[in-house]
């Protein structure tokens, strides 16, 4: 009875593995990798995938074209195929919808392999590398792919694959998939997801949904119109759908998640109310998801998020790097905390300020996953409170849109003033967060510690820190994107500073030096220098250094005072520094004036001292003179026109162009 019952299930699994193939796949697709998909076809329609496993292995991860490893595994239980035998997985922009979704570009391009097995994900690992070695052992079925002509050797050796397909092989490049014919073969033609091959099988009916509105906020009304791509036959289409997601739920939302379609018609909708609570949770995202749907019909997009943004947002009083204020933000400067650097020059002075930033009984380290966190707050887009501001492109970003996956095309980063690879700290810390309560010891020699380092840690687009990569500043080096105004200069000169002076192992230097992995050395020191003039520390700046100081227990203190600089690097190396020195260490007046354009009066602020503002007409002839003290407000009785306004304090002044209505 054993003997019988073992040959029953040996023949029942050699008629499951002929059940199920690979039909299609796409790994090099349009733009930033969003379109991949693999398809699978079995024998008989409707058939479950329970059971079964997509494993991807990597054939490319060392010369020639050697590595065997698994890079993903995607497990295929609660998955049926359709009435044509068809199911395919992949990104959420695929249409029709996949069955399943992978994250945007984890399809490798190759030299690589896409395998069917018997199994389940956990057996293989791929979330650490090197991933589970490629194995035949309850292999159903691989297909060996490129974009060029290379070919995965091993892999096809290991798994007994005998043709790598090129999905570039009629130069077409990302506009074509690798298709399985009927006959095992395969070819490269325009991607056909969701549809047998050859055309063939039954025409099924796709309904597509789009929301009304183009963008959804708090408090707002519209409809979720609902289109067939063919009249609906033989009786009323209806279907249900969910938009919960995360912290998203039923009391963000009204409406009706019930659509019905009529006979002959292809259109129907249903109204929806977002909600507007009064109260500032931040941006978040629904996620519509068709439930079951009648038989013959298929969801053609599905799993869609659609941000909700938040409309009790906060803005701050103080501006952002491109439209700064000055002295609207107090530094919360500890009583005494510099008071060891009076005096002192040189090495001294600067040994002394490590002491205090680098100081081991009072100091704590984070790890890199915290930094998400801290960039949120420390970098938050004074205008709106559910965005971070973005350093090298000058611009804000929404909070939510943070890069999670390989491609950083309209996301942001967390990026490392220093380069990681450069200073030697790459991986230094754990992805783990674990709180502001919670840190690691450190000192002056700790230098994987300045992997987590939020004060050159800045919020950045995705793509432009690859374009910046491991890059000096300046001279022939970088120097923003084209077209910016550059007022991050000083910001990222002072965050160079700190990290010299914190860590015992980095650096500044003249020149440019060679971009060489772990030389601890960056410059241009001269230009980073003359940045920190020509670009003045902000209320932006200053918010960010007392924020990080809650945090990490020290602040940076070229913020605080930005002529330290000059007394380490710069022209006044040798000389005694004292705070006092700081008062007037730039020229120009920081204040904020506004509104501007004005029609009555306007507002003078971040003047501590007694002041005088004298408005001149553009002929130059004087038309007004205020005398004042502290933040003040100035009624106007000018013309409408254009006027200079010049503000002194002391031996500082600045001069702002005024628009009168």
């Amino acid at each position: 009875m054993k003997k019988l019952l073992l040959l029953f299930v040996a023949l029942v699994y050699q008629a499951t593995y002929g059940q199920v193939v690979i039909n299609e796949i796409d790994s090099d697709t349009p733009g930033t990798d969003q379109l991949e998909f693999v398809e699978l076809k079995s024998e008989t329609p409707n058939f479950p995938l329970d059971g079964y496993v997509l494993v991807f292995f990597n054939g490319g991860s060392s010369a020639p074209y050697s590595g065997t490893s698994c890079y993903y595994a995607f497990d295929l239980d609660g998955y049926t195929t359709d009435v044509n035998g068809i199911a395919h997985f992949g990104n959420n922009q695929v249409t029709p919808s996949p069955m399943g979704i992978f994250p945007n570009n984890t399809i490798q391009n190759g030299p690589d392999v896409v395998a069917l097995y018997l199994g389940n994900a956990s057996d293989f690992q791929f979330a650490v590398q090197p991933g589970t070695p490629a194995t035949a052992t309850n292999l159903i079925d691989a297909v060996a792919h490129n974009n060029t002509t290379t070919v995965p050797a091993n892999l096809m050796s290991i798994l007994g694959i005998t043709v790598c397909s090129n999905e570039n092989a009629n130069g077409l490049g990302t506009s074509q998939s690798i298709q399985r014919k009927n006959d095992g073969t395969y070819e490269v033609k325009a991607p056909t997801p969701g549809a047998n091959n050859d055309g063939s099988g039954v025409v099924l009916n796709y309904i597509s949904v789009a929301p009304s509105i183009p963008v959804i906020h708090e408090g707002d009304s519209f409809n979720f119109v609902f289109t067939t791509s063919q009249p609906v036959q033989n009786e009323n289409l209806i279907f249900n759908f969910t938009l919960n997601n995360g912290n998203f739920n039923m009391s963000d939302f009204s409406g009706g998640l019930t659509v019905m379609i009529p006979v002959g018609e292809t259109t129907g909708q249903t109204g929806i109310i977002i909600a507007n609570d009064g109260l500032d949770e931040g941006d978040e995202e629904m996620k519509l998801v068709f439930q079951p749907l009648p038989f013959g019909y298929v969801a053609n997009n599905n799993n869609i998020i659609y941000r909700v943004y938040d409309a009790n947002y906060v803005v701050q009083p103080y501006g952002t790097p491109i439209n700064p204020t000055y002295g609207l933000v107090t530094p919360t400067i500890p009583p005494g905390y510099y008071d060891s650097l009076e005096g002192l020059s040189g090495d001294a002075l600067k040994q002394a300020l490590q002491d205090i930033i680098a100081n081991p009984a009072v100091v704590r380290a984070h790890n890199y996953g915290d930094i998400w966190e801290i960039l949120q707050s420390a970098d938050v887009n004074p205008e709106n409170s559910n965005q971070v501001w973005m350093y090298y492109v000058e611009a804000p970003r929404a909070k939510l849109d943070r890069q999670t996956e390989s491609s950083g095309v309209g996301k942001w980063v967390r990026e490392h003033v220093f380069a990681q690879a450069r200073g030697g700290f790459s991986g230094g810390t754990s992805s783990t967060p674990d709180g502001i309560n919670v840190w690691l010891p450190t000192n002056a020699d700790d230098i994987l510690a300045a992997h987590a380092d939020a004060h050159h840690l800045h919020a950045e687009d995705g793509v432009e820190n690859g374009i910046k990569s491991n890059k000096d500043f300046g001279l022939d080096a970088y120097n923003g994107p084209a077209g910016t105004q550059g007022k991050w200069k000083g910001d990222i000169a002072r965050a160079l500073f700190y990290m010299a002076v914190r860590y015992n192992a980095l650096s500044l230097v003249n020149g440019n030096p060679p971009d060489t992995s772990g030389n601890q050395i960056m410059g241009d020191l001269a230009t980073l220098l003359t940045w920190n003039h020509t670009d003045p520390r902000d209320d932006f700046e200053m918010n960010r250094n007392n924020y990080i100081y809650t945090w990490q227990m020290n602040r940076n203190p070229f913020i605080d005072y930005p002529n330290l600089a000059d007394y380490i690097w710069g022209p006044n190396v040798g000389q005694p520094w004292s705070a006092t020195l700081s008062t007037g260490e730039f020229a120009e007046l920081k204040l904020s004036l506004y509104p501007n354009p004005a029609s009555e009066s306007i507002t003078i602020a971040g003047v501590q001292e007694e002041a005088v503002a004298v408005f001149y007409n553009m002929t130059g002839q004087k038309v007004k003179e205020v005398e004042f003290s502290g933040q003040t407000t100035i009624r106007l009785d000018l013309q409408a026109g254009l006027y200079m306004v010049k503000i002194t304090s002391g031996n500082q002044s600045t001069t702002r162009r005024l628009i009168v209505k």
